[in-house]
């Protein structure tokens, strides 16, 4: 799988932000869908063996079914640090993503990509690695202020930053908490809202991204001795 080699791994925090803040020109907004294939990826961690393990679903396009998977395990070499989760995941989340066999035409990340403090979350990191559309679908804000969105399944509210939309707040369930959704890189809001619905089988989190979840908890409790 194509990635692009975009900066070194081995910084400081200060040097993490300074990246961020270079990168961020590179992105574009726009784009839309719909798409043949959607991939998602998570990262589980085990505090007492200090080792994150990273996994990659592709699925076809309405959800309903897994084409490749694959899986990583590295150490945690970068600390954590609100807003630079980046640097934290995704080398793990890179050694998976190699390791597939089927291409991915869009990407939904399991964190931020636009909303974010400096408007650079990992879902706008990891798709100009990657180069492909990605999207930043989050289970908690990170910044910004919302009104809560409707009840029903599809319902929207602006997430909004000192009164700059930087996405959404998404119902995918009726009547269950929604979603932070974001643009990454080379999308649209509205196409990233749509894909998010499509790849929806009923629960919460899309499902690329939620294979990718129980995937990467399955190894978390297998590695545990």
């Amino acid at each position: 799988m194509r990635n692009r080699t975009l900066h070194r791994w081995d910084v400081s925090p200060q040097e993490a932000v300074a990246i961020q803040l270079m990168l961020r020109p590179q992105l574009c907004l726009h784009g839309t869908g719909p798409f043949a294939t959607v991939a998602g990826v998570d990262v589980a961690y085990d505090a007492t063996l200090q080792l994150m393990f990273a996994g990659a679903v592709v699925m076809s396009d309405d959800g309903h079914e897994m084409l490749d998977f694959a899986t990583a395990t590295a150490s945690v070499d970068f600390p954590y640090i609100p807003g630079l989760l980046s640097f934290r995941e995704i080398p793990a989340v890179i050694k998976a993503w190699n390791r597939l066999k089927t291409s991915a035409d869009c990407l939904i990340c399991d964190g931020h990509g636009l909303a974010h403090p400096r408007r650079f979350g990992l879902a706008c990191h990891l798709g100009l690695m990657l180069d492909l559309p990605s999207i930043g679908c989050a289970k908690s804000r990170l910044v910004g202020t919302h009104r809560e969105p409707r009840t029903r399944r599809g319902s929207v509210a602006p997430l909004l930053d000192h009164g700059e939309q930087i996405g959404v707040v998404l119902r995918t369930k009726d009547g269950v908490a929604p979603v932070f959704i974001s643009q990454g890189d080379r999308i649209g809001l509205d196409a990233a809202v749509q894909t998010v619905l499509a790849t929806c089988r009923g629960y919460r989190l899309p499902e690329p991204q939620r294979r990718a979840h129980l995937l990467v908890t399955k190894m978390r409790l297998a590695a545990r001795p």
